[in-house]
This record gives structure tokens, C-alpha cells and sequence, in this order.
């Protein structure tokens, strides 16, 4: 077996208990809420290391796509790909997600797994990781606002506003230019080169979801401000 065997089991567990401990923490609420609370620990802990992989420790994915990984980008691999083996299994056994979330994990699981055997390329998978969860918390924060009864309102709008500009900006934007670099060089091995086209395709088709929900929100907003404008302009008549 790898090497990395043990770590990510480790990671699995770690990502599984603390799930358990939510559901002891929080025994009225569904499970959903406890797996959730999960996935934006996971989020938080996931970006902020992946961050300091990419941005502080090296080497520089858009210069360096294919190189052998360190130590902390194994760590950092090892520690998501954990998560993503918890968060599927959950996903497989609740019938929560759909066709694409679903998808969406199983690539990131291949993607990560084929980093750690081959030993090499895990610095832009760290970066793809980033970039792919650093909307993530957004996204959770959005669902708890919603069961909490807070969603419609500013505080909403402003989760959904920051949530659209970041996937937009950074997932499609960046992940661009992060996907011609990686076809360009001559490292990195075909298969990640295909895996890449795949989360590139993935992030495309939620890139569309997105400003299908973002063009309905907006319009329905628009829609309510010129019902608010017209019952003031009725009562300042009627005055």
C-alpha cells in the first residue's frame, strides 16, 4: 500500500469524528446541519492551508505546474482528500447531492489521488483545491442563514453577491489562466492534463447554475423595488 494510505485513513476518521461530535453537540438538529458544519470547517481549514501552500510556501502553480510535491502540499492532499471521501460516502448515503456535485467529488478524489501516487503536481492541485473551496464557506453560510430564517434580507444578498463575484473572479477567472498553463507545459503528465479539462468543465456548468440563480434573484429584486416605489408614490398622493 502507499504510504499515504494511513494519513488519509487518519484524515477520514478525524473529518468522521467530528461529525459525530457535531450530531452530540447538537442532537436537535438534522443531520444535514452537523454535516454541513463539517463541510464549512472543512472549508475554512482547507483554504487557509492550501493559501499558505500556494501563495507562501511554493512553488508557483502557474510557473511550476507538474513539480514533485513537498511535504506540506502531501499534507494538505492528504488532509482534503479525507474530507472528500467523508463527505461523498455521506452525500452516497443521504441522496442529498446530484449528478454534478457528485461528479464534482469523484474528480477531485481522482485528481488528488493521482497527485499522491505519482508524487508530483501537487502544487496545482493545492491551487485548483483554493480555488475550488474558497467559495465553499459562502456557500454553507448561505444554507444556515436560510434554516435560521436570516436569508431574506441584506445579510443575504450580501452572501450571494460575494458568492457569485468570488466563483466568478477566482473559479472561472483564475482557474482559467491556472487551465491553459497547465495544457501548455510539458511536465505535467497527460492524465492530469485530462483531469484538468474535467474540473475546468465541471466549474463551467455551476458557472452557468450561478448566474441562472443570480439573473433570477436580480430581477426579482428589481421587481420588488419598483412594487415598494409605486406604493409610496400611491400613498404620497393619497396624502
Amino acid at each position: 500500500l502507499p504510504l499515504f494510505t494511513l494519513e488519509v485513513l487518519c484524515s477520514l476518521i478525524g473529518w468522521l469524528g467530528l461529525y459525530l461530535l457535531f450530531c452530540c453537540a447538537f442532537p436537535h438538529r438534522r443531520p444535514e446541519w452537523n454535516c454541513r458544519l463539517v463541510t464549512l470547517s472543512h472549508g475554512v481549514l482547507i483554504v487557509l492551508l492550501t493559501a499558505y501552500v500556494v501563495f507562501i510556501d511554493g512553488p508557483w502553480p502557474l510557473t511550476h505546474a507538474g513539480t514533485e510535491n513537498t511535504e506540506l502540499q502531501i499534507f494538505s492532499l492528504v488532509v482534503c482528500l479525507g474530507y472528500f471521501f467523508f463527505d461523498l460516502g455521506w452525500c452516497v448515503c443521504h441522496h442529498s447531492e446530484g449528478p454534478v456535485m457528485l461528479a464534482h467529488h469523484a474528480a477531485s478524489i481522482a485528481g488528488i489521488l493521482l497527485a499522491l501516487l505519482m508524487g508530483v503536481s501537487g502544487c496545482e492541485t493545492c491551487a485548483v483545491i483554493f480555488g475550488s473551496e474558497i467559495t465553499n464557506p459562502l456557500l454553507q453560510s448561505r444554507w444556515f442563514l436560510r434554516q435560521l430564517g436570516l436569508y431574506d434580507g441584506l445579510l443575504g444578498d450580501a452572501v450571494d453577491l460575494l458568492f457569485i463575484v468570488l466563483f466568478a473572479t477566482v473559479r472561472v477567472g483564475v482557474g482559467t489562466v491556472m487551465f491553459y498553463c497547465e495544457l501548455g507545459s510539458p511536465r505535467p503528465t497527460l492524465v492530469m492534463k485530462l483531469g484538468g479539462v474535467v474540473m475546468y468543465v465541471i466549474a463551467w456548468v455551476f458557472m452557468v447554475d450561478i448566474a441562472r440563480f443570480g439573473y433570477k434573484k436580480s430581477r426579482a429584486r428589481y421587481r420588488r423595488w419598483i412594487e415598494k416605489h409605486k406604493q409610496r408614490e400611491i400613498l404620497a398622493r393619497d396624502e
